[in-house]
């Protein structure tokens, strides 16, 4: 039953379980009138709107079973009487035990919605796994290491690496063919679940297409954010990101932030740089011009790119993990590889966070030259 649990573990699941089960609840309704009132005042004000918010989430034919269910549960027995006759006579018992029974008919409905719609995301998440690389790209003098981990089933971040064209006579002699450049992506789609995977989805297929022909990084981010604009119905969606270039023979470095989170360059010496040029998130204007930030990564050096879940990672008192912790990490290991690193990193993380949920989507990769 407890799949060989410790008693602790299995109740910090269960308050972990209660306070996410609590905050999705308490979404839907206004604590704002229960302010200033007396504490038991308050709390029946709260518990009456938070089972509100629960049976409206039912269908209709489960609003009623559940109401019938607890009228059972709570119903007295004994007699009721019209005029001088007893018309009905019942023990406790028997109306507790159909009561108990018909919340467990409830519970087994919930329960297969719930494993059909899990098998359907699961569905969702290997197809969303074949989109992105399991392994990085094997080039030499660069070391590539990533790691991806949804706070649902199916995930809103993408990351990606892979060889391209270089842009018409980049790094490359005026008679000779350019040599292909390594692309790494990493991006993070507003919102979580189900619409956001659709649209990480979309922005995977748009890159991939894009990035086969030799145009320069810019280039490439105004074309996704043309297409995410395109995509964005109703202006609510939009995807922030990060791309970069590596020429795998000099190391020079091209890129462009899309509203994303600063990537961390560790320079060998132990300084710490950000990679600030770019423009807006991709969806929000169509015809935005990105400008191109440009640089070189000596041997040593170590470009770090996340997306906002793991700075943002909350433990049980709603502190967050925050870059401070990530660059103590980044600087207790300077010599490490990029898989090394990684592995480091997220261990951190979930050390800070124990047992609270995860609530955003956590992407990471890292690049060192050597």
């Amino acid at each position: 039953m407890t799949e060989g649990l410790e008693i602790q573990e299995l109740w910090s699941q269960i308050r972990a379980d209660a306070r996410a089960s609590y905050q999705f609840y308490a979404k839907d309704i206004d604590q704002s009138e229960a302010k200033g009132e007396p504490r038991l005042k308050r709390g029946l004000r709260i518990g009456r709107a938070l089972f509100w918010a629960m049976l409206m989430k039912l269908t209709p034919a489960r609003r009623v079973l559940l109401l019938i269910a607890i009228a059972l549960l709570v119903f007295p027995g004994g007699e009721v009487q019209y005029g001088n006759e007893v018309v009905f006579r019942s023990d406790t018992s028997p109306l507790h035990i159909v009561g108990g029974l018909l919340l467990f008919v409830l519970l087994a409905l919930e329960l297969a919605d719930r494993v059909t719609m899990k098998r359907d995301l699961e569905i969702a998440r290997d197809i969303q796994r074949w989109l992105m690389p399991e392994v990085p790209p094997q080039i030499p003098g660069v070391d590539i290491a990533f790691a991806t981990r949804a706070a649902n089933t199916v995930a809103g971040d993408y990351y990606d690496a892979f060889m391209r064209p270089a842009a018409d006579g980049a790094g490359a002699e005026p008679s000779a063919e350019p040599a292909p450049h390594l692309l790494m992506a990493i991006a993070d789609v507003a919102g979580k679940s189900v619409p956001a995977a659709l649209l990480m989805a979309t922005f995977q297929a748009s890159l991939r297409t894009l990035a086969m022909s030799p145009s320069s990084l810019a280039v490439l981010a105004r074309g996704l954010n043309d297409y995410a604009c395109g995509q964005n119905i109703g202006g609510t969606r939009f995807t922030t990101a990060f791309l970069a270039e590596l020429d795998p023979a000099t190391h020079a470095l091209t890129y462009v932030r899309a509203g994303h989170n600063l990537p961390v360059l560790a320079r060998a010496s132990g300084a710490i740089e950000r990679l600030e040029t770019g423009g807006l998130p991709f969806g929000i204007r169509p015809g935005t011009v990105y400008e191109a930030g440009t640089g070189t990564l000596a041997p040593g050096d170590l470009l770090v790119m996340f997306t906002d879940g793991l700075v943002e990672a909350e433990n049980e008192s709603g502190e967050e993990y925050g870059e401070a912790r990530m660059l103590q990490t980044l600087a207790e290991r300077p010599s490490a590889g990029a898989r090394e690193m990684l592995k480091a990193l997220m261990a951190s993380v979930d050390g800070f966070v124990g047992p609270a949920r995860q609530h955003d989507d956590i992407t990471c990769m890292l690049v060192r030259t050597l």
